[in-house]
């Protein structure tokens, strides 16, 4: 195992306009992708001292960030097109292989919630920040 992030995959569908997965590529340099860790218990202090934890289910917020020129923005183009002419929500599924540390995570029931139409013109066009909602990401084997 490695911390190598170069041969890491991503793919993403969305089962009307694209039902076989799209990998993703020309991610920006130094910011592929993150999901945002969780709160994942609540917890309650009794005027006794006794701490008591409940466990919830919460999103995952995921952050996906393509360089300005990446073919793969017009994956978001049309999702988000498409859910404008709609009016509505067009769900997402994905995965993240990471071969190095022989791992592989499952998301599932995404919505995008932030969508960057174009590129900032600078220089050179800058990155594309995409934000997706998950309703589950989950690690499963890859060996």
């Amino acid at each position: 195992m490695s911390l190598t992030s170069a041969n890491a995959v991503i793919s993403l569908s969305q089962p009307t306009l694209f039902p076989i997965p799209q990998v993703l590529q020309n991610f920006a340099a130094d910011d592929v992708t993150d999901i945002e860790a969780a709160r994942v218990l609540e917890h309650q202090m009794g005027v006794d001292g006794v701490l008591s934890f409940g466990f919830v289910w919460v999103e995952r917020i995921q952050e996906i960030t393509l360089k300005g020129d990446s073919a793969s923005n017009a994956f978001f183009d049309t999702v988000n097109q498409q859910q404008e002419a709609a009016q509505d929500v067009y769900p997402l599924n994905g995965t993240i292989l990471l071969p190095s540390a022989g791992i592989m995570f499952t998301m599932v029931n995404g919505g995008l919630e932030t969508y960057k139409p174009i590129p900032a013109v600078r220089r050179i066009l800058q990155p594309r920040r995409y934000r997706i909602v998950w309703g589950r990401v989950q690690q499963v084997p890859t060996r």
